[in-house]
C-alpha cells in the first residue's frame, strides 16, 4: 500500500514509522525545513519539504498513485484545503486530523468522512480508564461506538455460569478467556470462574452495565 502523509510532527512522523515498520510504502510531506531533516533521518522513506497545500508538491509525491492520503498536521485549515486538493486526484481513502472537534463537520461537507482527533482520542481513553478502575487493557473500536475491555472476573451472578448461557447478547460477546496465561476461543461449555480474566466486545453505550455485570 502506498500512503502519503503531510505533516512531520509528531503524529505524522509515529504514524510513518508505523506503516513502514509493517512494510507499506510512505512519503512524507513537511514545509518546516528542522522538521523535514528530522524525520529524513528517522525514515526510510521519501521526505518532501514542501507544501501539502500546493498541488505541485501534490504532485512530486505522487499523491495519484496513493491507496491513502493523510492530513495530520496541526492545522485544521490546511488540512482541510490539502483533502479538498487530493480529492482531485481520486484516492481511494482520505484521512484528516483535527484538533478542535468543532471543524470536524466542515470535513465532511466536502466529503472527507475519516476525520480523527488524537487529542480528544488520547482523553477519552484517559477518562475511561479512571471511570472504570477495573479495566486491564482498553482498545476503542470503529469510530468509538465499541469497546474491547480485558478484565477479571469477580461477580458470583457469573461465576459457575457457562459462556453460552450469558453470550452473545445484544450488547456485548465474549470473545477470549485467558487462563495460566494462555488465551482461550470461548466455547458454550466453558464455565468462567472467579478471577479469570475475559475479554469483552461491548456496545460503548453499555459498556458501563456489562463491566458492573461482571465485576460487582
Amino acid at each position: 500500500m502506498y500512503v502519503v502523509v503531510m505533516g512531520g510532527g509528531r503524529v505524522g512522523l509515529n504514524l510513518a514509522s508505523f506503516l513502514i515498520a509493517d512494510g507499506h510504502d510512505v512519503t512524507l510531506i513537511e514545509n518546516d525545513e528542522n522538521l523535514c531533516t528530522n524525520a529524513a533521518a528517522e525514515l526510510d522513506a521519501l521526505v518532501i519539504c514542501g507544501n501539502g497545500t500546493d498541488t505541485k508538491t501534490l504532485e512530486e509525491a505522487n499523491v495519484s498513485s496513493a491507496d491513502v492520503f493523510v492530513a495530520a498536521t496541526g492545522n485544521d485549515e490546511a488540512n482541510l484545503l490539502a483533502c479538498i486538493l487530493v480529492r482531485e486526484f481520486n484516492i481511494p481513502k482520505i484521512i484528516a486530523r483535527v484538533s478542535e472537534p468543532s471543524h470536524g463537520e466542515a470535513f465532511r461537507k466536502v466529503g472527507i468522512d475519516s476525520v480523527i482527533s488524537p487529542e480528544i482520542t488520547a482523553a477519552s481513553y484517559v477518562e475511561k480508564l479512571i471511570i472504570r478502575p477495573k479495566i486491564a487493557d482498553l482498545v476503542v473500536m470503529g469510530k468509538g461506538d465499541a469497546e474491547l475491555l480485558d478484565f477479571n472476573l469477580e461477580n458470583e451472578k457469573v461465576v459457575g455460569k457457562k459462556i453460552g448461557d450469558i453470550s452473545p447478547t445484544d450488547d456485548f460477546i465474549i470473545v477470549a478467556v485467558y487462563e495460566n496465561g494462555d488465551i482461550t476461543i470461548p466455547k458454550p461449555e466453558i464455565v468462567l470462574k472467579k478471577g479469570m480474566k475475559v475479554s469483552i466486545l461491548v456496545k460503548t453505550k453499555a459498556a458501563r452495565a456489562v463491566m458492573k455485570r461482571f465485576t460487582k
